[in-house]
């Protein structure tokens, strides 16, 4: 098994070491108020500002890193995620979140490997 870092942790357990080019996205939630008028202008009304997602990719999985990663994850409908700051990263910052989606494919039963895989994790 490739190793883990402490960088980015899943309820105080770390993650196996994720392949480069980890993905951030930064949205803004709206409120259910939001929408269009008759003369098709925006009235924008946000609720929350700065949510983050991360989207963690391996190209190659072996079996026994899926199930360490797969049982990060197990039973919990939302876990604290450690991760570092965006604007400092020697410090981190912990938040509630949610795996929202997660794929895989079982490239080879006899020798174990998966790849291509990849899951969100997206602040509550």
């Amino acid at each position: 098994m490739r190793g883990t870092t402490d960088l980015f942790l899943i309820d105080g357990q770390s993650i196996v070491v994720p392949d480069s080019n980890l993905k951030l996205q930064v949205n803004d939630l709206e409120s259910s108020d939001s929408g269009r008028d008759e003369s098709a202008f925006l009235h924008r009304f946000v609720a929350r500002q700065g949510v983050g997602k991360w989207t963690f990719s391996y190209g190659e999985i072996t079996a026994e890193e899926y199930a360490y990663m797969e049982a990060l994850f197990a039973g919990k409908d939302t876990f604290v995620f450690t991760r570092p700051s965006l604007a400092d990263s020697t410090v981190s910052v912990a938040s509630k979140c949610y795996r929202s989606k997660h794929q895989t494919q079982w490239r080879n039963a006899v020798t174990g490997q998966f790849g291509k895989y990849q899951f969100d994790i997206t602040e509550c």
